[in-house]
């Protein structure tokens, strides 16, 4: 049996992760803020647990969800945008002292391409970039990616991914048929689910640690061409872009994740 690994966050992506790292032989635990959540969960055979991370403390058992754990992934999403405000730093250096305390070794952190700017030249950003966000959602995830890496307690990898989609949950669907879209030349940079958990898999497998990896699919159409045809194809309303403003954006270069893993992506967009 292989060794476990705790899973903070086992919503949309940290929930078929957990149960892809189960059918790779490995113990997971895994935690969510929804008690509606936790019988689903623990029927996929994660050992599940209640626990949320707040600015002044964790709440939930969580030295039981850490105890016993080789690795853990650190899979929340900030909550910037229902709450604009909030110290998201504080709640992850809680959570980097209780890793601490239960001397995980090894720490995944899903960050975002958000980490980096958006410019009118379009710069090609790759792994090695310097973050450079103004934005504060972009500056905190900087900081926790810093806290992280300067931790020398554990090794921390760290996956940039761009936009995460799948079927069912696509941005085209939340862009059909709004007017006075911004940005219509900027390229997307988008990865499908899959792809994100046979990357991290990967990284479990091949025990690839102090890494920092940009992780988003080769391929970069405008923003107007690839959700207009999206929209299109899907018989969804047209978008509607604003194309008085010069558009601002970034193409994010995922070279180092496909050499060093080895990996080519399955999922197009």
């Amino acid at each position: 049996m292989k060794k476990q690994i705790s899973i903070i966050g086992c919503g949309w992506l940290g929930f078929p992760l957990a149960k892809t790292l189960i059918e790779n032989g490995y113990t997971v635990k895994g935690s969510t803020t929804s008690k509606d959540k936790l019988k689903t969960l623990r029927n996929s055979g994660i050992e599940t647990y209640l626990v949320a991370l707040n600015e002044d403390k964790i709440t939930g058992n969580y030295i039981d969800f850490l105890t016993g754990s080789a690795s853990a992934v650190i899979n929340i999403p900030p909550g910037l945008r229902k709450n604009p405000y909030k110290n998201h730093e504080r709640e992850i250096q809680h959570l980097v002292n209780a890793i601490e305390s239960q001397n995980i070794k090894n720490v995944i952190y899903i960050s975002s391409t958000s980490v980096f700017k958006d410019e009118t030249n379009f710069p090609i950003i790759n792994s090695d970039g310097v973050p450079n966000a103004t934005s504060h959602n972009g500056k905190q995830l900087i900081t926790i990616e810093n806290m992280l890496k300067e931790n020398t307690n554990f090794n921390t990898t760290i996956i940039r991914f761009g936009g995460l989609f799948d079927v069912q949950r696509h941005p085209a669907k939340y862009l059909a048929g709004r007017s006075n879209l911004s940005n219509p030349d900027a390229p997307v940079n988008l990865i499908h689910k899959e792809d994100c958990i046979n990357i991290i898999s990967l990284i479990f497998k091949n025990n690839v640690w102090n890494q920092v990896f940009n992780a988003a699919y080769p391929y970069h159409p405008t923003k107007k061409d690839y959700y207009t045809s999206y929209c299109k194809q899907h018989q969804l309303d047209l978008p509607n872009f604003n194309l008085s403003e010069k558009s601002k954006g970034k193409i994010v270069d995922s070279a180092k994740l496909e050499q060093l893993l080895n990996y080519t992506f399955k999922q197009a967009l």
